[in-house]
């Protein structure tokens, strides 16, 4: 039955995130492997936030990301998944696509990398990789 709910509710938060008028604020989704498997097999473009709550470059990434997202709905398009760095550092996820630190941005299209920033709080920097998926 849990299962059933989590899945309702990710196809639920997907479909939002997809439509660009859904959605006005910055939001994002919390990573598990199923939900890495779900946003990959739709096909579309999708952001993984490799974050870490005590990391100010990751409160910095942040505030750009939300800017972006309530400035302009069409970065709505692009669903975020957050990967705690505390929890999943260590994982398959991080050693398998090379991710050298928290403050990893991460542009995806089904399985394809579109782009990548570490450590990068540049408003423009975080706008063009957005705009790679646009």
């Amino acid at each position: 039955m849990l299962a059933t709910l989590r899945r309702a509710a990710l196809a639920l938060a997907f479909c939002a995130l997809a439509t660009p008028a859904a959605l006005a604020d910055y939001s994002y989704i919390v990573y598990s492997p199923q939900v890495l498997a779900e946003a990959q097999a739709t096909g579309k473009p999708f952001l993984v936030d490799f974050y870490a709550t005590w990391c100010p470059t990751c409160h910095a990434q942040e505030r750009v990301l939300t800017s972006l997202y309530e400035g302009d709905s069409k970065y709505n398009a692009i669903p975020v998944i957050r990967v705690d760095w505390d929890t999943w550092r260590r994982s398959s996820l991080v050693a398998d696509w090379g991710i050298p630190r928290r403050s990893t941005l991460v542009l995806m299209q089904g399985t394809q990398e579109l782009g990548r920033l570490v450590a990068d709080t540049r408003p423009e920097a975080i706008k063009a990789l957005l705009d790679l998926a646009l």
